[in-house]
């Protein structure tokens, strides 16, 4: 068996390690910064790659899909150390975006996305801190759940933030993204689209382009919701308090490696994490206490509307050569702590080939109804 040092997919390097099995069941990939027994995990990371050992056990978040017979098709690549939105990977190589290979395919789970775009899997677990479920499936034209925090566990997990890390599914539709939440979480049962949300508050994100605008309104008119527009006003602070929080964390997590191998991660992490070494204790407090006010306004928010609706990305994914930050619209939900559903819809114009992708974000444990919500879309614009 090939371990990440000595194994990169020769086409899109969406694997790090790609295991030869066989046989029948539903075909599982996982982000190479989940503990899988038997295997290192490198989290996309030279400078962890390079003393890796093999995991002595799995991560917790494996065990439904061992009980169900999943075949693990391979650890995927990933931003490095999951701590970046383009996907771009200097040691790995980056994997192809399955609609445009000039084009980014999205981070941190790039390697996730694709697989499932590909084929290669048919459900991929991703890791979510900022947007990196739904960012590269928003990219890459696939579905992507980002689940509540703390309800799947993310112990055997490489830390980004642990006050905003999550896991969860990534497929090509919806019904890819029942089945790995299943797996995630054994019993897991979505509702019937019938009573899934009806009154969706509308959020505008400011610089949005008009097609995936005009795309987000169009899916929802077609899945005959009651859509009412709304507004956030705590949504640019539980933005600033969101990159406050991620980058003190990551620096906490990730300090160890800039002082003892710091030629062994890309440029871009190494500038963010060391950015992390200048906030101060009163900043990421009061970080925190912004934290607590937007999780409030949301919770007030959620007794009129039942979701909100807005785009996964304002814009269309950038060109690999342009890369950029793509968290605008992500991060908020993170701090907030609640579940969110990433799907693609159709855009119009002869010459725009990405779809925009419509994210729905949801009360704390509303995923069985989010995703039942997805279910209507899927069936109005099909």
């Amino acid at each position: 068996m090939r371990t990440g040092r000595d194994y990169v997919d020769a086409d899109m390097a969406t694997f790090i390690t790609r295991l030869e099995t066989t046989g029948t069941g539903l075909r599982l990939a996982v982000k190479d910064l989940i503990d899988m027994a038997g295997l290192p995990t490198t989290a996309g990371c030279r400078a962890v790659a390079d003393t890796a050992q093999p995991a002595e056990a799995d991560a917790p978040c494996l065990a439904g899909a061992r009980a169900a017979g999943a075949r693990i098709v391979g650890k995927v690549n990933l931003h490095e150390l999951a701590y970046g939105t383009s996907g771009i990977n200097p040691w790995y190589g980056t994997p192809r975006n399955p609609i445009d290979p000039d084009y980014v395919p999205g981070g941190s789970s790039s390697g996730s996305a694709v697989a499932v775009a590909e084929d290669e899997a048919d459900v991929a677990y991703g890791s979510d801190t900022g947007g990196s479920v739904r960012i590269p499936s928003a990219c890459c034209g696939t579905a992507g759940l980002k689940t509540t925090h703390g309800r799947i566990s993310i112990e055997g997990v490489w830390p980004l933030a642990e006050s905003l890390d999550t896991i969860g599914p990534m497929a090509r539709d919806v019904a890819g993204l029942v089945t790995g939440m299943q797996l995630l979480e054994p019993g897991f049962a979505a509702v019937p689209a019938a009573a899934g949300p009806r009154t969706i508050g509308r959020f505008r994100v400011a610089g949005t382009d008009p097609a995936i605008d005009e795309a987000i309104d169009r899916a929802l008119a077609e899945a005959e919701f009651e859509v009412v527009d709304i507004d956030l006003r705590g949504w640019r602070a539980a933005f600033d308090a969101g990159v406050t929080i991620l980058s003190a964390e990551a620096y906490a997590n990730d300090a160890r490696l800039v002082a003892e191998r710091p030629a062994g991660i890309g440029a871009d992490v190494l500038q963010r994490i060391q950015f992390g070494a200048t906030l101060t204790a009163e900043q990421v407090a009061t970080a925190r206490d912004a934290a607590a006010a937007w999780r409030q306004e949301l919770a007030e928010l959620f007794g009129r509307v039942e979701a909100v609706a807005l785009p996964t990305l304002p814009g269309f994914p950038p060109r690999v050569d342009d890369g950029g930050a793509m968290v605008v619209a992500t991060l908020p939900g993170n701090v907030a702590g609640v579940p969110a559903l990433s799907i693609p819809v159709p855009t119009r114009g002869q010459n725009q080939k990405f779809p925009a992708s419509l994210q729905l974000m949801g009360p704390w444990n509303s995923e069985e109804r989010l995703l039942a919500a997805g279910v209507r879309i899927e069936s109005a614009i099909r």
